[in-house]
């Protein structure tokens, strides 16, 4: 019950004197101007003398003694009421320099220095915190500064006095009463002047309800440093070590100023549920928050303010710890090295955000800014230290991660190179500029200023000189196109490896909003940066490599502005040196960004984007190449993955190829990776169960082909073989992109049958397709005489007799320029009789003249034809070029003959034929010019 001394021991402390109305309590923070103040000077020097030699983390403590008042006795009783007051006996000093020991308080509270503050402010503050309470035994010194043995008291709380809990909840009762007071009092018109903001005071609701009974001492402080109390009364609470005398003071201290705030607003409750004095709390909340939408534009925030007095860092210290967040934030300013114009803003709008206040909507938005210009990598890069093994390095590299793909691998070494020599380049114009710039500012004058000013605006040739070297600076913009699972993503990440750069991926699948790109302007709410200079803060550096993934799948033109629109600036080799965000609205440069986009059409992509980016076709992968990619990448990292050795998987060339013919149709290689985990599972599961059952002698890691039926089901795809027998009106032709992307072979049939003329065409035929049979039509008809068809060349072909024209595998559609020759000697076949050999096959368009015209995709046709087992293939003399970029097995395995004329490919297909016509076209079977 009460309290009693818990320390028998007494100890000596160094005393500073308090000077009226300031009085310390156990659990608050004071602040005490030590300015002319040559006592604590003294406690000061003494403390950190002593510092220096104890532990670093030592608490260092000094005691905190109120000066006494006439109308309160030492032990804290007043003296009015009980008739003894001291006023006849001579008034205390209220100067804490010329204090005696009579003018000290007989009680005072221990305390912890925190700090000093406000330095560059010039009004220095001692930082004290509240411990414990202590009384003061004796004062054994007065100058240079007090020093007093002091008897420590510790709060003891009898939880089971139902005295002392009646108090303490009348006490939580009170305070919530003139909180909500003080909070109603905001939205009347004629409110008394309350020291607590609203806003204050709803966070100390929430801060009073978690308080427990155990708590009942240092809430009673609390509050007492919360309201407004005279300096007697404080003195009488800080004297009181008994719970419940300190419980009734600050009760009593509450009621009176409820009363005072009632009697002004002269506010009346009467309820017979309640009593009185009393309000209803939800009532109060919903007046005061709609008080404070009115007049700040939200709602109050939850938590204690920084700045209240009563907590750690209170009182004043708001305002103090916001100077030195504006501090830090101005040093990270300086370190960010920001260019010359976003320095300018930004100097311009910290000099803002100082002058502007805190609770204003304004401030966080000027200060998010400063902390996004901060973060904006400006001049910081990666170094590239290139030396003589880089090339040969990242060759190697690029080899490593990535089978095939020749082109954009001689593209990436090409760009190592151009960097290297630019290096050097750089180098020399650095030198000039500096060369420069030193003799400008000797020519001049050697006062100071001139000289700063020298440097901060450049000369014309200095200007032109950084001119030439941003100019080298230029980095290429590459566009990977291709088919998906070709690799494109992952090659973006090797080159980011080989280069020794940063990487960052910008996803722009679905991106439909201007902002997006190119950010909000700052006047929205919740205004950012866009895609761009939110992945340059992520990497931190200048010259990252960028992909931009699936650049074809941008949102087109709507009423958020257009996307594709808003690239235009970031990927024009001109332009990206002056970027500039909606948000940040300061030039960025972007031209030390090696930007890669990826596709997987050209179509959708507008031709004023496509036309600033280096296009690099990445066809889909052959059989060949799928089978290295299975061996050097897929396979491994899938028996890795489902947590087998190397050695217990292990597949022949031929169940590779069978899993990628027969299960695969696909240009990329992500489907067979997935079966092949499909193999992996299998033998993972045939694994363990033999490690179960002791039987590991009978595993057997080999795939057979037989195996491949059970593991993976039914084959998905048969392969199109070449015909075994010849058959008049069949020919052999080649489509580049059958399904899955691969190339393969197609049978053209035709037949005919007695009718008029009319022409049926079947097998889900495009437009390009349907015409194509058109003109093979028309020039055989045309030349019908020539080819010994008919008998006279006024007899009509197709007078008695109608055609049909089927390409097999009905359900997929076929379209393209490419099947011409083809129809043109099935045509001839069917009429003439002879049947055109199965193991050859054809491409190529022709012209109603009888032109064998270019086609493309040579490369997925012959891969195609190889693998269908056709022996001699018939290409149009334009693809001459296409056939060197063919894989070595494809030059080996086909004959391939280049016609530029129909008559020319008639020879070619029946060597023993004689064609009339062919006499006209001159010996090499070409249309004659003269």
């Amino acid at each position: 019950m009460g309290k009693s001394p818990s320390k028998s021991d007494q100890k000596d402390l160094p005393i500073i004197a308090l000077a009226k109305p300031s009085v310390l309590l156990p659990g608050v923070t004071l602040r005490v101007p030590i300015t002319n103040r040559a006592d604590v000077a003294a406690i000061l020097a003494k403390i950190y003398s002593r510092a220096t030699t104890a532990k670093p983390d030592a608490t260092i403590t000094v005691g905190c003694v109120p000066l006494n008042s006439p109308l309160v006795s030492r032990d804290g009783k007043l003296l009015i009421e009980e008739g003894k007051s001291e006023e006849g006996k001579g008034v205390f000093e209220s100067d804490p320099i010329k204090a005696k020991k009579k003018d000290l308080f007989g009680c005072g509270v221990v305390a912890k220095v925190s700090g000093l503050q406000g330095r560059r402010q010039g009004e220095l503050s001692l930082v004290l915190e509240g411990l414990e309470r202590f009384r003061l035994v004796d004062v054994v010194q007065e100058r240079p500064y007090f020093e007093g043995v002091v008897e420590g008291v510790e709060d003891e709380v009898n939880i089971s006095n139902a005295e002392v809990a009646d108090l303490f909840q009348r006490l939580k009762q009170l305070s919530r009463e003139l909180l909500a007071l003080v909070r109603l009092s905001s939205i009347l018109p004629r409110a008394p002047s309350v020291t607590l903001s609203p806003i204050v005071a709803r966070r100390l609701e929430l801060y009073i309800a978690r308080k427990n009974i155990d708590e009942a001492g240092s809430l009673a402080d609390f509050m007492a440093n919360v309201v407004d109390c005279t300096h007697e009364e404080k003195l009488r609470i800080l004297a009181a070590f008994d719970i419940k005398e300190r419980l009734e003071c600050v009760i009593d201290v509450l009621q009176r100023q409820i009363t005072g705030i009632q009697g002004t607003t002269r506010i009346t409750v009467t309820s017979s549920s309640a009593p009185s004095g009393l309000f209803d709390m939800d009532q109060l909340r919903k007046l005061q928050v709609e008080a404070l939408r009115r007049r700040t534009g939200h709602g109050a925030p939850g938590g204690m303010p920084p700045g209240f007095p009563g907590f750690p860092g209170g009182g004043q210290g708001g305002g103090e710890e916001e100077a030195n967040e504006l501090d830090e934030l101005k040093k990270r300013l300086e370190e960010a090295k920001l260019s010359p114009e976003a320095d300018k803003v930004a100097q311009r709008e910290l000099q803002r955000l100082q002058k502007m206040n805190p609770a204003q909507a304004e401030y966080q938005v000027c200060r998010n800014y400063l902390e996004n210009l901060a973060e904006i990598p400006w001049t910081k890069v990666t170094e590239d230290h290139l030396d003589a093994a880089t090339l040969s390095r990242a060759k190697k590299q690029l080899d490593d991660d990535h089978y095939g793909l020749d082109k954009i691998k001689k593209r990436l070494l090409e760009y190592l190179a151009v960097i290297k020599l630019k290096q050097a380049a750089n180098a020399d114009l650095d030198t000039q500029i500096r060369e420069l710039t030193a003799v400008v500012t000797k020519d001049e004058n050697t006062d100071a200023e001139v000289e700063k000013s020298v440097s901060k605006v450049p000369s014309e040739a200095e200007e032109r000189l950084r001119e030439k070297k941003r100019m080298v600076d230029k980095s290429p913009i590459l566009l990977l196109v291709g088919p998906p699972g070709t690799g494109k993503t992952s090659l973006a990440k090797s080159v980011a490896s080989a280069l020794g750069r940063k990487f960052h991926r910008i996803s722009l699948g679905g991106v439909r909003d201007e902002a997006e790109i190119r950010g909000h302007r700052r006047t929205y709410v919740a205004a950012m940066p866009g895609l761009i200079v939110n992945g340059l803060k992520k990497v931190g550096v200048a010259n990252p490599v960028f992909l931009l993934d699936e650049i074809d799948k941008l949102g087109m033109s709507n009423f958020h502005g257009d996307p594709s629109a808003a690239m235009l600036e970031v990927l024009d080799p001109e332009q990206n040196h002056t970027f500039t965000d909606h948000y940040v609205n300061i030039p960025i440069d972007l031209s030390k960004v090696l930007f890669i986009a990826t596709a997987n059409s050209l179509d959708t992509i507008p031709p004023p984007l496509l036309d600033r980016m280096e296009t690099i076709q990445l066809s889909g992968y052959t059989t060949l190449e799928k089978r290295h990619i299975a061996t050097r990448h897929l396979l491994p990292k899938q028996i890795t993955t489902n947590g087998l050795a190397s050695d217990l998987v292990q597949l022949t060339p031929e169940v590779l190829d069978k899993i990628i013919a027969a299960y695969t149709r696909e240009s990329g290689v992500r489907n067979l990776e997935r079966e092949l985990g499909s193999v992996c599972r299998s033998k993972a599961v045939e694994y363990a169960s033999a490690k179960d059952t002791n039987t590991l002698p009978s595993y057997n890691p080999v795939v057979a082909l037989d195996d491949l039926d059970a593991i993976l089901g039914i084959e998905r795809f048969s392969e199109e073989l070449a015909e075994q027998h010849a058959r008049p009106g069949v020919v052999t032709g080649l489509v580049a992109y059958s399904t899955g992307g691969q190339g393969s072979i197609l049978f053209i049939e035709v037949a005919d049958m007695p009718g008029t003329g009319r022409v049926q065409l079947t097998g889900k035929l495009g437009d390009v397709l349907k015409e194509s049979v058109e003109v093979a039509l028309t020039w055989v008809k045309a030349h019908a005489f020539e080819l010994a068809l008919t008998n006279t060349p006024e007899d009509d072909l197709m007078k008695n007799r109608s055609i049909h024209v089927h390409c097999p595998s009905g359900a997929i559609p076929k379209d393209g320029p490419s099947a011409g020759l083809a129809h043109t000697m099935a045509l001839v076949s069917l009429f003439s009789g002879k049947p055109v050999p199965p193991s050859l096959a054809m491409t190529g368009e022709v012209s109603l003249r009888g032109r064998v015209l270019p086609v493309g995709g040579i490369k997925e046709k012959l891969i195609g034809a190889l693998r269908a087992g056709v022996e001699r293939v018939l290409l149009p003399e334009g693809n001459r070029k296409d056939v060197r970029d063919l894989p070595e097995e494809v030059l080996t395995g086909l004959r391939i003959v280049h016609v530029s004329h129909i008559w020319e490919a008639l020879r070619l297909v029946w060597p023993e034929g004689s064609w009339p016509g062919e006499r006209r076209w001159g010996a090499g079977g070409f249309e004659s010019r003269l």
